[in-house]
């Protein structure tokens, strides 16, 4: 099939997952991801055929324009932040097999999902929050993707020099937070013993998997009830934990993969209600980040089951 410009279809739609996977880790979000990706295939399919013809790599071109999309998403996204109810989270994945839409529960769209890594666990996701707009976008580019700084700096409007200092600083930010464990059984192993602890309201149990500098940290997006500030230390977020599971008797927990990492889903008669991603340290939980928010629970509707 011809696009009308001498150039197969495919050659920009190719694109496409990789540019849904560099937009995710940008925003932290499948929706604004899938958005500015459309953003950047609208600006694409608008240009005459001349101009199509006329640019030799549609995916540097691509690329450019979905970067450029995320770094004016980034910076709207700050001011609408100062007025979020709570703790904001980046939007959580769950396993690929999971996403909902498609036969046996797996995306409608092969090219719509999001490559799970390291660079996608929620540990990162977070210290990229933690980021400028325009450090985020050249340190996911170049720290992530491998991008070089003369082609960032051409896709931001900045120097090689300039992007260099921006990557930098943000790899210093990424370099402070703590390693997390890397083996994923023993993580499982883990958050088994977490989950039945949880279930038991066995509050020795629970503190003795967690850090003693844990942090908790919720985002109810002001929708449904959530701590509105993060609980720290490990016997506060235990005895917290039980305060929860005895005022919502009925929650199912299930492990589930969060982010690409092992996690807990905490489901009502069938309906996800939280998803808890957990980053370990040292073999204990050091991090727990509880999303409550519905807005961002919604490709986790295709989770069922039980573990």
């Amino acid at each position: 099939m011809d696009t009308g410009d001498g150039r197969p279809t495919d050659a920009a739609l190719a694109e496409r997952r990789r540019l849904i996977n560099l937009a995710y880790r940008m925003l932290g979000s499948p929706g604004d991801a899938e958005d500015a990706v459309q953003e950047a295939y609208a600006r694409w399919y608008a240009l005459s055929a001349a101009r199509r013809r006329a640019v030799a790599a549609p995916g540097a071109w691509l690329t450019t324009v979905v970067s450029r999309v995320c770094l004016d998403v980034l910076g709207s996204a700050r001011v609408r932040r100062e007025r979020y109810v709570g703790e904001w989270l980046p939007e959580p994945l769950p396993d690929r097999t999971e996403w909902p839409g498609g036969s046996g529960g797996g995306s409608a769209d092969p090219a719509d999902r999001i490559t799970l890594d390291e660079s996608v666990g929620m540990a990162f996701l977070v210290v990229l929050e933690s980021m400028t707009p325009a450090e985020r976008v050249v340190f996911v580019l170049h720290d992530v993707f491998r991008y070089p700084f003369p082609e960032i700096a051409a896709i931001v409007d900045r120097t090689p020099a300039a992007c260099r200092q921006l990557a930098s600083s943000g790899r210093r930010r990424v370099g402070a937070a703590p390693a997390p464990d890397p083996g994923q059984a023993h993580q499982a192993g883990v958050v088994r013993r977490f989950r039945q602890a949880w279930e038991s309201k066995d509050i020795e149990a629970l503190v003795g998997l967690l850090d003693p500098a844990a942090t908790m940290v919720a985002d109810g997006g002001g929708l449904v009830g959530a701590v509105l500030r993060p609980v720290e230390g490990g016997a506060n977020i235990a005895r917290y934990l039980v305060l929860m599971a005895e005022r919502a008797p009925g929650l199912t927990l299930l492990e589930r993969t969060v982010n690409g990492r092992p996690g807990l889903v905490a489901q009502r008669d069938g309906v996800t209600a939280t998803v808890a991603a957990l980053d370990l340290v040292d073999g204990r939980i050091s991090r727990i980040w509880a999303v409550r928010n519905p807005e961002k629970l919604g490709r986790w509707a295709a989770s069922a089951g039980t573990c």
